[in-house]
């Protein structure tokens, strides 16, 4: 019998792309996903090191697998792995496997196995390149991730990343389109083009193409009936981006813009690139050319100084923009980073009641904005059954609707006539050819 794998992964779009591209590596040498409760053969935990949960997940999901799979080989791969390197030994992980040799996990494997040894696979980025990884299938999903960025330059005083990451790194223009036209021949319909800092997407190539002009070129594939973007900063929207945004018609109108604080002056000390009033000038940009678009985006609270004072700022500017979505974090000190090493940590009661209050403040925007939409005609890419047996998916906007009729993998004209839990209902009205 083939051997079986399974993969628990953490953290952003970035590892949930990895995963599945060395899940592909495992595949063409011979091994089967393990089906949902049967034990496997080899189980990758692709970590994430952001915050101290992240590492946290990352160790418990280890543990747990070598206590109910003592025969199965583990790997431990991404970036506490990249971060930690040999002192994940202990662990008793076969392979360790940081942020590159991704395309070889499946070969490093078998090598361990066969000298009996464990293989820490952790170099350098400081001369690393972007890695040519692809994923072509993938079963069920109608919505594939695509990787088009690696790597961040920018040192935000709070941030871990650019040392478990390494600098930026761009797939060529050309890589982009085969890639987006193998994903649709397989199936796929709708894109996220995802990187660790998109925003700096093509600096490092030498004929400097912009973030926009990826999203062209995966743009023309033929199959592919929406386009997404991952997290960007506010900086990259200027009048040649929303020009370009206008003219794709598959880009969808949901855009993630990282906040990370509403005070002027916390993001100072978090070094961001910008302030409130330029973040305000860029949804301004988007809103006047999509004016459904929607907006979602990360806030930290409890950075090192954050007065009451300066959480107000961010709950009014959060008001403000009228986010969809809020990812609320408490800020977690990561050992390196200057932030750690700041005075006025904050006590982590303070942090959690900011937490509750902010996502609180999310939920009140996101109903806000939900039932701006009710009555109106959306497309819906329909992409699974609910419990219920009714087909659900997404609205252009990232808004989840319930679908009371139509076809997974169809996208459908739904009058919006309901606000549910989850998101919005409604009835089939047209289905797009």
């Amino acid at each position: 019998m083939p051997k079986t794998v399974r993969f628990y992964t953490l953290g952003c779009k970035v590892n949930q792309y990895d995963s599945e591209a060395m899940l592909e590596t495992f595949v063409r040498r011979g091994y089967t996903p393990a089906l949902r409760g049967m034990p496997a053969d080899v189980y990758v935990v692709n970590t994430c090191t952001v915050t101290g949960t992240g590492d946290q997940k990352s160790m418990q999901a280890a543990r747990r697998f070598k206590r109910q799979n003592p025969g199965g080989e583990l790997i431990l791969a991404g970036c506490l792995a990249q971060r930690m390197g040999e002192q994940l030994r202990d662990t008793g992980a076969r392979l360790i496997l940081g942020t590159q040799f991704r395309g070889q996990v499946a070969e490093l494997l078998e090598k361990a196995i066969a000298e009996g040894t464990q293989i820490v696979a952790v170099d350098s980025l400081e001369s690393a390149v972007f890695e040519p990884l692809s994923i072509h299938a993938h079963e069920g999903h109608t919505r594939a991730v695509m990787k088009i960025q690696e790597g961040c330059d920018n040192r935000c005083t709070y941030c871990i990343i650019p040392s478990v990451r390494g600098g930026v790194r761009s797939r060529p223009l050309e890589d982009i389109r085969s890639e987006a036209q193998a994903l649709a021949d397989a199936g796929f319909t709708e894109l996220v083009l995802t990187g660790i800092h998109l925003t700096s997407y093509g600096r490092d190539l030498a004929e400097k193409p912009t973030l926009m002009d990826a999203v062209a070129a995966a743009h023309e594939a033929s199959g592919i009936r929406r386009i997404r973007l991952g997290s960007l900063e506010p900086v990259v929207v200027n009048d040649a981006f929303v020009a370009a945004a206008v003219s794709l018609p598959k880009l969808c109108p949901q855009f993630h813009l990282a906040l990370q604080s509403g005070s002027d002056a916390v993001l100072a000390r978090m070094k961001r690139r910008y302030n409130t009033a330029q973040f305000m000038a860029a949804v301004e940009k988007i809103r006047a050319a999509f004016p459904d678009a929607a907006f979602t985006t990360d806030v930290i609270v409890g950075f090192p100084g954050e007065t009451e004072a300066e959480f107000e700022q961010t709950e009014a500017f959060c008001q403000r923009v009228g986010f969809l979505k809020i990812h609320v974090f408490p800020f977690s000190p990561r050992e390196g980073t200057l932030a750690a090493e700041m005075l006025m940590q904050i006590p982590e009661a303070i942090k959690t009641e900011r937490v509750h209050r902010l996502i609180a403040v999310g939920e009140h925007l996101a109903t806000a904005y939900r039932t701006r939409l009710l009555g109106t005609v959306q497309p819906v890419l329909l992409e699974e059954k609910n419990a219920s047996g009714l087909p659900c998916g997404y609205t252009p906007q990232y808004v989840h609707v319930t679908c009371r009729g139509g076809q997974t993998g169809e996208i459908v004209n739904v009058r919006l006539s309901e606000l549910t839990k989850e998101g919005m209902a409604g009835a089939p009205v047209e289905t797009i050819p």
